[in-house]
């Protein structure tokens, strides 16, 4: 018995599969999700899921590159009567969604399938406060959480020990780090002492961390402009550049930072736990693979971003939305969120999957993975900007990021630069 046929059996016996739509006819679903890796994951659950609720298909459209064409993909397929049927949209663009298609009446709030599963009592029995308020928007649940994410540390012991350090109790603040990698970079020829790939990251996840990380906020609440205009936004800039001066940092595309980590050149590392099985992967048995969380200037008030994605229901026929509420919950029901968290290393979204019938005995045996969670009492919304241009935003903001990094302008320039032109794109 396969191990995704052990959990359908698995849940069967629980009693806690969804049931199919009484006396319905064939309905099929067509799905749009981002990034073509997740295909490992959203694959063998639609096929579960299909098992247990025969009448409804599900029929997925090719994935987009990320978070940011997929978004753009939608937006320009409900304009020409060709939008999907559910989406799975990034946190930080969710609240653009939105805005844009509830004035057509073209995204359906969940309340009403909500309130007919328990209202208040579903929502609790399967997520924290904070993670169903992930897929809220203006008070309303568009959406229900899929993915969670937030950056951790991966790091090479063995470069971390040829300085005298511990792998085992990294810096948990920035200035420490830094220095850490500087003595890295030095010690050991042709080794980056560290990988923070701000510059080729495809989305804004990585500034947001910078950012909040020292109690900061993306956007003032009262001006709706930039939140990072001053010494929150410049520290942001200064450390990038000293990730290339002072810790060796190559101006990588992340995949390429990937490799170089996997290969052994590289101290430290910065990227999501969903990467973990694919860095243990490259790394193999040259060293022993540690994880860490992500460290904290501001002990207090500091917190990291949660990226992932969350299911909206984008279709307006009824015999659709049934079918597609029941392929939402069980997305974020704990038998799927037990395959998606053992395939990619991701934060569970739903409560009950934490439990001893589905991730525990695999943390355990998995510490790696359970990095993230260690974190989830700093975990803080992935935001998006107001005026619905969030993905433009990001790509300005990157590209003079990018100039920075590799010294062509001060940090003092960039932040002005960066305030002027987010706040230019927020108006």
């Amino acid at each position: 018995m396969s191990f995704l046929t052990r959990i359908a059996a698995g849940a069967l016996a629980l009693g806690v599969c969804l049931p199919t739509l009484a006396g319905a006819q064939e309905v099929t679903l067509n799905v749009l999700y981002n990034l073509p890796g997740f295909t490992r994951f959203h694959q063998p659950i639609a096929e579960e899921f299909q098992k247990l609720h025969p009448d409804i298909r599900i029929n997925f459209l090719a994935p987009a590159p990320d978070y940011n064409a997929g978004h753009q993909q939608v937006l320009r397929s409900v304009v020409t009567g060709e939008a999907p049927d559910v989406f799975f949209s990034g946190y930080h663009l969710l609240s653009e969604l939105t805005e844009t298609l509830s004035a057509r009446g073209q995204i359906t709030d969940l309340a009403p399938f909500i309130e007919a599963d328990g209202g208040q009592a579903f929502l609790d029995e399967n997520f924290t406060p904070q993670m169903a308020a992930l897929g809220v928007v203006g008070g309303m649940q568009y959406g229900l959480p899929v993915n969670a994410s937030s950056p951790i540390m991966y790091i090479n012991p063995d470069l971390v020990r040829s300085v005298g350090a511990d792998p085992d109790a990294m810096p948990d603040t920035w200035d420490e780090l830094v220095d850490l990698a500087e003595r890295i970079r030095e010690e050991n020829e042709g080794v980056a002492g560290m990988a923070y790939d701000i510059g080729g990251w495809p989305d804004d996840w990585l500034w947001q961390a910078l950012i909040y990380q020292q109690g900061g906020e993306l956007t003032d609440p009262e001006s709706g402009k930039a939140g990072f205009d001053g010494e929150t936004g410049l520290r942001a800039l200064q450390l990038t550049r000293e990730f290339v001066t002072r810790g060796g940092q190559g101006v990588l595309d992340w995949d390429q930072s990937r490799q170089q980590f996997g290969a052994g050149r590289t101290g430290f590392l910065f990227s999501t736990p969903a990467h973990v099985q694919s860095v243990e992967e490259l790394v193999g048995d040259r060293f022993e693979l540690k994880t860490a969380t992500f460290p904290l200037d501001d002990k207090e008030n500091g917190g990291v971003p949660t990226g992932g994605n969350a299911i909206v229901m984008l279709t307006q026929d009824e015999a659709k939305q049934q079918a597609a509420w029941e392929y939402a919950k069980f997305v974020t029901g704990p038998e799927a969120q037990n395959i998606i968290v053992r395939i990619t290393g991701y934060l569970p979204t739903n409560i009950r999957a934490t439990g001893e019938d589905f991730l525990a005995p695999y943390y355990r045996e998995n510490p790696n993975v359970a990095t993230a969670a260690g974190q989830a009492d700093k975990s803080m919304p992935w935001a998006g900007y107001p005026g619905g241009d969030s993905v433009r935003i990001w790509r300005t903001q990157r590209d003079i990021i990018g100039t920075v990094m590799r010294g062509e302008i001060t940090p003092e320039q960039a932040l002005e630069q960066i305030v002027e032109q987010t706040n230019a794109l927020i108006d």
